[in-house]
């Protein structure tokens, strides 16, 4: 099959968007989803988050939660609520958050092209994750997480997305949460779909963006139901994953930084002279955004402080290495604070960009942790460079925002 291909969207039904759409699954916990589907029984949340219409100490991998989720889908469907297109298509989707708008592609992707590397990854995945998707899938017998994907320079698949949006939108809707406005266009003409099909056939790769767990369970659900079809022929619905494809040069990814709880037994002092080893160390009387990479911000003791690495310890030609988040753990989270592994270590947490250095500063003035470490955003460029090198990003390296909808575009299998 070709790289992507257009799919029968199951989707809100003309003006149910705003009661449908709601944020992707795994950005709130079941608490934060019970408060935001409370009053709103059409929110794709009784989908993605079944367990908030069952007891509140429900496991939420439970087989009562799956079961639930197929039951709100019918649901939805018989209702109305939800209603699958009667024919193939692409579908355009436009994102805006605040000043920044990104217009990408709603399709079905090849399974086939992901296990083979030409949709490229960059992020090592967990079997319990993994298995929560299939069980998802495999209940609801569709995907309705969408895969972040983005492609390579290719300004012909830009203009025809950008002339997709000039019509009336089939689906607009702002996250009442996010204040992100989704706005979805059925793209029904067949030669931009034949176009967009050729177009991404002679691209050299894709690469995942978010939803390395989402892509791997549908390799998983394919691989399992072509075992069990002794017709399989490689057209059936299982054989690609639903994903949203943005241009490269649109995504914004923020900085994702650091906070630590104490200093490995030194004092504040001792602490500062090793920093001044590997780090050129500036005090700033304002908070540090870095404005390049190679530089950081720390804030210590009520005082932050821009720190610039010695270019004599940036690995060029490693594309992990080189990476900001590479160069502070390896030159000082590790060697200075002892934390050689970020993955597990309880002493160290991740703060995303979109809470800003205020919530740094915060974290530390509480005395909940000691210091603190600002970074510059991870570049899309330098993502693609690691999974062309069939390398893989360090933990928490990437803060992908706007996030996509859950509820706007479902794949059928």
């Amino acid at each position: 099959m070709s790289l992507i291909r257009p799919f029968a969207a199951l989707r809100p039904a003309p003006g149910r968007a705003g009661e449908v759409v709601a944020p992707p699954y795994d950005v709130l916990n079941t608490a934060e989803a019970r408060v935001l589907a409370e009053g709103r029984p059409w929110s794709f949340l009784h989908i993605s988050k079944p367990e908030i219409d069952l007891p509140p100490d429900t496991d939420p991998y439970a087989p009562e939660v799956y079961a639930k989720a197929a039951e709100n889908l019918k649901k939805m469907i018989d209702a109305g609520v939800l209603k699958q297109d009667d024919s193939a298509c692409y579908y355009a989707y436009r994102l805006i958050m605040g000043e920044h708008v990104q217009v990408g592609l709603v399709a079905a992707a090849s399974v086939a092209d992901y296990d083979t590397n030409r949709i490229r990854k960059h992020e090592f995945t967990r079997p319990d994750k993994e298995d929560d998707r299939v069980r998802q899938i495999d209940a609801l017998n569709a995907q309705t997480g969408p895969v972040l994907l983005a492609y390579p320079n290719a300004p012909e698949v830009d203009s025809i997305l950008a002339a997709a949006t000039q019509g009336t939108p089939d689906a607009d809707s702002v996250a009442p949460e996010s204040g992100v406005r989704h706005t979805l266009w059925v793209i029904r003409d067949a030669n931009a779909v034949s176009r967009l099909t050729a177009l991404f056939d002679a691209m050299p790769a894709l690469y995942i963006a978010d939803g390395h767990h989402r892509s791997a369970s549908a390799s998983r659900i394919c691989a399992a139901r072509r075992a069990n079809n002794p017709g399989h022929t490689g057209a059936e619905s299982y054989n690609a994953f639903l994903s949203v494809i943005f241009p490269h040069h649109q995504m914004k990814i923020l900085d994702y930084n650091r906070v630590i709880k104490d200093l490995n037994g030194l004092s504040e002092a001792e602490f500062m002279a090793r920093v001044a080893e590997n780090f050129m160390l500036e005090a700033s009387a304002t908070p540090v955004n870095p404005s390049r990479p190679g530089e950081f911000g720390m804030y210590l003791g009520g005082q932050w402080q821009r720190l610039t690495i010695r270019g004599d310890l940036i690995p060029h030609a490693d594309p992990v290495g080189r990476l900001d988040v590479s160069l502070l753990q390896n030159n000082l989270i590790a060697p200075v604070l002892g934390i050689t592994d970020p993955r597990r270590d309880k002493r160290i947490d991740f703060v995303g960009g979109i809470r800003g250095v205020g919530e740094l500063q915060k974290r530390v003035d509480s005395g909940e942790m000691a210091v603190a470490f600002s970074l510059h955003a991870t570049r899309m460029e330098d993502l693609m460079a690691v999974a062309d090198a069939n390398e893989v990003m360090p933990p928490k390296s990437t803060w992908f925002e706007p996030k996509l909808a859950d509820g706007l575009a479902s794949h059928c299998l």
